[in-house]
Formats: C-alpha cells, sequence, structure tokens
C-alpha cells in the first residue's frame, strides 16, 4: 500500500516519457511551458529538452553543464537535469528542506528534468547495480548562477532584482543577471560583482552556469512549476523572494542617480507620472489629477511630470499631461528621472515603474491604484485604494490579466461600473493623503516656508 501511494505522488510530480516520446505544442503563456515533458530516453548524452518555448526566456544550456563520474551529467538550469548513459541504475531527487522524495526511477540512457523550476535545496542520488554510487548536493558557492528576467517593465526589475542580490551574498556564488539593456545603467555601477547580460548576450555564454532560475509573473502555473507560491498572493516583487527561496522580505535596490548631488531646480517642487501601460492602471477620476496638481500649485510647488510620453491615447480614449504640470517627459535615461525624483519633496503617481523607482531611491510615494490591492506593490502607509467599490481583479485567479487589451476591466467591462476602482477615489482623498504625508515627514509647503522665513526676518 505505501508503495503505490510512493508510486502515484511522484508520477504527480515528474512524469516519465519513454522511445516514444513527443513533446506537446508550446503555448504563449510563459507559465505553461511543456506539458510534463521532463524524461526521455534516446537523446545525445546530456542534451536537455527544450523547456523555454512559447515564453520570453531563452533557453538553459543544451548540454547539461556538470560532469559526473562514468558519463554522468547534471545541473539545475531551470530545475534539476540529469543524465546518465547506458546500464543498471536507479536515480533520486530530493528536497533536501522538505525532507521529500521527488523523484525515484530505474533506467539507462535516460535524463530526466524536474517539472519544479524553482529553488530548491536539492539532493541526486545514484545506484548503479543495486548500490551507491553518487550523490550530489546543490552547492552553488564559487559557482555561476544566471537569474534571467523576461522584458522591459520597471517596476517588475525594480522589485525583483534585490531578491537575486540577496541570493548571490547567502550562497556566495557568481551571480549573472540578464534584463533588457536600458536597465543595466541602474545597477551596473553600483553592483559591480555582479554580471548584467540581455537575453542575446546569455545565450553565448549560457553553458557556463551551474543554476540558472527565471523570474516571472506565471498567470496559469496550477502546478506550481515556476513559483512555490503564487504572486498574486505574495506580492508583486516578493515573488522572486520566493522563486530563489531567500527572505521574501522586501528591500529596495540601490540605483545609480545621474549628477545625485545636485538638484534640477532650486524652487520645491512635486514630481508626478500619470500615465500607464493599460486603462485599469490609470487614475480614472477625470478631474482628479486636475484638482491635485491645482492644490500643490496653490502651496506653491512646480508640479514635475516625467512620465516618457505626454499623452497616451487608444481608440477615443486619452491621458494627458494634467494642466498646470510641467512638461519633463521624453526618452530620458533613468539615472535622470532618478535624479528628479530624489530631490522631490515626495512623489505621486501609479502602481507602475516610476513608482518604485521613488521607492528605491528613498522619495515619500503617494500610490493611486484600485485594480492592485496594497499587497502587491512595496509597503507603502500612503497607499491611495477604496474597498467600497470593485477593486483588486489583477489579484483574481478567474479573471487573469490580459495584457494584450488595453481596456482590460474583466469584471464591469462596458458598463457605468467600468474602472469604479479608482474613478471612485476622489481628489480630496488623495489631499488629504498628501497632507499625512507631509505631516509625518516634517515637510511645509514652499508658501508656509515663505512665511516662516518672514515671521523670523520680523
Amino acid at each position: 500500500m505505501t508503495e503505490t501511494k510512493t508510486d502515484r505522488i511522484l508520477q504527480n510530480i515528474i512524469h516519465l516519457k519513454g522511445e516514444d516520446f513527443a513533446e506537446s505544442g508550446a503555448v504563449s503563456d510563459a507559465s505553461k511551458g511543456n506539458d510534463s515533458a521532463d524524461s526521455a530516453s534516446n537523446q545525445d548524452a546530456g542534451t536537455a529538452f527544450r523547456v523555454m518555448e512559447g515564453t520570453p526566456f531563452p533557453e538553459p544550456a543544451p548540454v547539461m553543464t556538470q560532469e559526473g563520474p562514468e558519463g554522468i551529467r547534471y545541473d539545475f538550469n531551470a530545475g534539476i537535469r540529469l543524465y546518465v548513459p547506458k546500464g543498471n541504475w536507479k536515480i533520486r531527487f530530493k528536497d533536501v528542506a522538505t525532507q521529500s522524495l521527488i523523484y525515484e526511477k530505474e533506467g539507462g540512457d535516460v535524463q530526466i528534468l524536474s517539472i519544479k523550476r524553482h529553488f530548491m535545496q536539492a539532493r541526486i542520488e545514484v545506484e548503479k547495480d543495486g548500490k551507491p554510487f553518487w550523490a550530489h548536493d546543490y552547492d552553488a558557492a564559487g559557482k555561476k548562477v544566471a537569474v534571467i528576467m523576461p522584458g522591459g517593465t520597471l517596476g517588475d526589475t525594480l522589485g525583483w532584482f534585490p531578491y537575486a542580490v540577496r541570493f548571490a551574498r547567502q550562497h556566495k556564488c557568481e551571480l549573472t543577471v540578464t534584463m533588457v539593456e536600458p536597465f543595466h545603467e541602474m545597477f551596473k555601477s553600483v553592483y559591480p560583482d555582479i554580471r548584467f547580460t540581455t537575453h542575446d548576450e546569455f545565450e553565448d555564454i549560457r553553458d557556463e552556469f551551474y543554476a540558472t532560475y527565471y523570474i516571472g509573473l506565471f498567470f496559469h502555473d496550477e502546478q506550481n512549476r515556476w513559483q512555490p507560491a503564487d504572486f498574486r498572493m505574495v506580492g508583486l516583487h516578493r515573488t522572486a523572494g520566493y522563486i530563489l527561496g531567500v527572505d521574501p522580505t522586501e528591500e529596495p535596490p540601490d540605483v545609480y542617480i545621474k549628477k545625485a548631488d545636485k538638484r534640477p531646480i532650486a524652487e520645491p517642487y512635486v514630481v508626478i507620472a500619470v500615465q500607464a501601460s493599460a486603462a485599469c492602471k490609470y487614475w480614472n477620476n477625470p478631474t482628479g489629477w486636475l484638482d491635485v496638481v491645482s492644490y500643490l500649485k496653490e502651496k506653491g510647488y512646480r508640479v514635475i511630470c516625467i512620465d516618457k510620453e505626454p499623452i497616451i491615447a487608444y481608440e477615443l480614449s486619452w491621458n494627458t499631461l494634467p494642466y498646470g504640470a510641467e512638461d519633463e517627459t521624453g526618452e530620458r535615461p533613468l539615472s535622470e528621472r532618478a535624479r528628479w525624483i530624489k530631490h522631490a519633496d515626495f512623489f505621486i503617481g501609479l502602481s507602475s515603474g516610476l513608482s518604485w523607482l521613488a521607492w528605491a531611491v528613498g522619495t515619500p510615494v503617494v500610490m493611486i491604484s484600485g485594480f492592485t490591492h496594497p499587497t502587491n506593490e512595496f509597503n507603502n502607509p500612503y497607499r491611495v485604494f477604496s474597498t467600497h467599490v470593485c477593486n483588486s481583479c489583477w489579484h483574481d485567479i478567474r479573471t487573469p490579466f490580459d495584457h494584450s487589451e488595453y481596456t482590460f476591466c474583466p469584471r464591469h467591462k462596458g458598463t457605468p461600473r467600468q474602472f469604479e476602482c479608482t474613478k471612485a477615489i476622489s481628489a480630496n482623498y488623495v489631499i488629504a493623503t498628501i497632507e499625512r504625508l507631509c505631516k509625518d515627514y516634517k515637510i511645509s509647503s514652499p508658501k508656509g516656508r515663505e512665511t516662516k522665513s518672514a515671521n523670523r526676518k520680523k
């Protein structure tokens, strides 16, 4: 009875494919990958399956990078990978941290890839002719490890990167981080011990790595292959901590700031960012930004908008630079945007990349969002959110976010309640949050500072 139960559990975790093995079709979502295509015979020795087809990730090394005795090959690139040559072998994979036997099988001239692609404190055991022959415990110390991030999303990258740094420190490994080239500037000079590459560059060096981990938002990962905890439960950034098996406590990264000690303008100012990549991410109150900008200017602030685009239009929907805000939008280096934010009294934005950049440089953030729950982003006492209307659809596994649909509103699209999660957030609510922030940080408005200065002169 025990043997049957164990066999069933193992079969749910790793599926053995024999000579008639054929991979399932690739899918478009990064979280799906191939359908349990995890073991096969009659392959070239140590040449692993393609597992990233249909995803935004580059493939790991095609040949397992580590050599064991008598033709055994192994590594931890996109899971536990093992090849044993012809012979009478018994193979076991274990998760030492949970004391779990996750795979056991007899065979020869076979390669095995674990379904779980995230970090495990793994142990590989191999018997030959019924006797213990070779074992390997995961140990990345002094070895090359790659952490791969999928695309050009600023907030995701800023949120995930500190966990890669934490992994390198914990395991004392030589870390390579793969991300889009424009983001290299933010980190390269600040983290000189880390190598930064693009996806194309990674493909030229991928056979160097002992282990490779893929960080992303896996919307359809029902088997938790890529993430041990769903990102919608643990938070956008903290999911990287779970994938890498490190403490998920958040920590902002250090970033490079161009002319960090030089203010871009002398007068007191506030930075805002009003644009987003989807309609549900906007502050959809029609007069919200106008009223807040007017309030700030009455207080004596210059209001600076640093979005990439001053206007974003989709069909009949137009989102423009608010009247009264100064236009510092455009294709500018992130290090320059970081400087504008760093010297601002505070930052007002959405659940988007520039809010994460403000968090990274240590500027107080007023963040307005309704489609995400506050647990999704960094801890922030000035998070503007209403529970009195529909909210948090980002976290609803029944309606996974559709990046291709600009007007995504899964519960109320086409009705008067569309985007009510932020339509219902009033300017007065945001202004009250600003005033609370200023009180907590002891920030006087520019006009208040002028009054105090005049009184001192008297």
